[in-house]
């Protein structure tokens, strides 16, 4: 358990590097892309150091596992993972699409941060599915990595002068900005190719987890 503390800690604290005054010091020494392959490259590396302690963490359960919310949550992420590429201007190396006229589309009118999304819902319903500690500890530093990323997005992002005109058109929590009247949903432009594609995804998946994670999700 110490081990997955340790991974959880240095995943959480190397992801927000880039919310620091450290990050423009690093581009400036190394340049933007080899910043970014070496950010990369110790996200997966403590991610890899997550997955290796959390298999050989011991089992500690602390209520009674939700086992079929997943069930539910997940056809949900997987849309929004399948969704959230298309469009998306908090994406990296896509601020160019803040310029557009209509810089919220698809899927960024519901949420400017659908992939973020599609990770807090996955990794929080499996927080609720499990019920045992090494699994709050691994999936809840996943949680707050997506969580807090949305606001560090947010905070980076600001200093475009493009932003303030999307921000106010998009909401970081889904629904909030078509709900309050700032924008409006219009499925034609998610159309249905993606949204089938995620729930495809679910439904492989669903039925392979057994065999790529030991764990039957039903």
């Amino acid at each position: 358990m110490t081990a997955l503390l340790l991974a959880s800690i240095a995943f959480l604290l190397t992801h927000f590097v880039t919310s620091t005054p450290l990050r423009p010091k690093l581009v400036a020494a190394i340049g933007e892309w080899p910043w970014r392959g070496l950010y990369s490259a110790i996200a997966f590396l403590t991610l890899g150091w997550m997955i290796w302690a959390y298999a050989g963490a011991p089992t500690e359960p602390l209520w009674t596992g939700l086992r079929h919310v997943p069930s539910v949550v997940m056809p949900l992420a997987f849309i929004l993972l399948a969704c959230g590429y298309r469009l998306n201007p908090t994406m990296v190396g896509a601020e160019r699409l803040l310029r557009n006229d209509d810089p919220a589309r698809g899927m960024i009118r519901i949420t400017r941060h659908p992939i973020m999304w599609a990770v807090m819902l996955w990794s929080g319903a499996h927080v609720l599915a499990r019920g045992d500690l090494k699994s709050l500890v691994f999936f809840g530093a996943l949680f707050a990595t997506a969580a807090l990323g949305t606001l560090s997005i947010d905070r980076r992002k600001a200093s475009n002068p493009d932003w303030p005109r999307f921000a106010a058109v998009t909401s970081n929590v889904p629904f909030v900005a078509i709900i309050r009247g700032r924008n409006r949903l219009v499925w034609q432009e998610i159309g249905w190719m993606r949204p089938l594609t995620g729930l495809v995804l679910f439904i492989g998946f669903f039925h392979l987890h057994p065999w790529l994670f030991g764990v039957r999700p039903y």
